[in-house]
């Protein structure tokens, strides 16, 4: 079993800037990729960024430009840095753990609680 535990939530204004931690624990040489998710209220949990073990990264269109997930093995820490952020990126972003890089929330087999970000207009 791998844990992971979110952390860096909040409020912020519109154009303002979050970084996002995801500690991992347990099992974390099974882990290779790992990725941020997010959901809006009455929305489906949609894709944000992921990153392979060697740093390959892959993002949302949406967040392209804005986003940066980067993550620290020695540390087992994974990050989502966020700029420019809009009120449309309000949401529960949660981290996710796995054996590939994939966008398919459902190919991940460990999940964080979530961390709630709100931005105001």
């Amino acid at each position: 079993q791998v844990q992971l535990v979110e952390s860096g939530g909040g409020l912020v204004q519109a154009g303002g800037s979050l970084r996002l931690s995801c500690a991992a624990s347990g099992r974390t040489f099974s882990v290779i990729a790992m990725g941020w998710f997010r959901q809006a209220p009455g929305k489906e949990r949609e894709f944000v960024a992921a990153i392979g073990w060697t740093g390959g990264t892959h993002y949302a269109g949406s967040v392209k430009g804005r986003f940066t997930i980067a993550r620290d093995n020695a540390k087992n820490t994974l990050y989502l840095q966020m700029n420019t952020l809009k009120p449309e990126d309000t949401a529960d972003y949660y981290c996710a753990a796995g054996p590939r890089t994939t966008y398919y929330a459902e190919q991940y087999d460990f999940w964080g609680q979530g961390t709630q970000v709100t931005v105001s207009s």
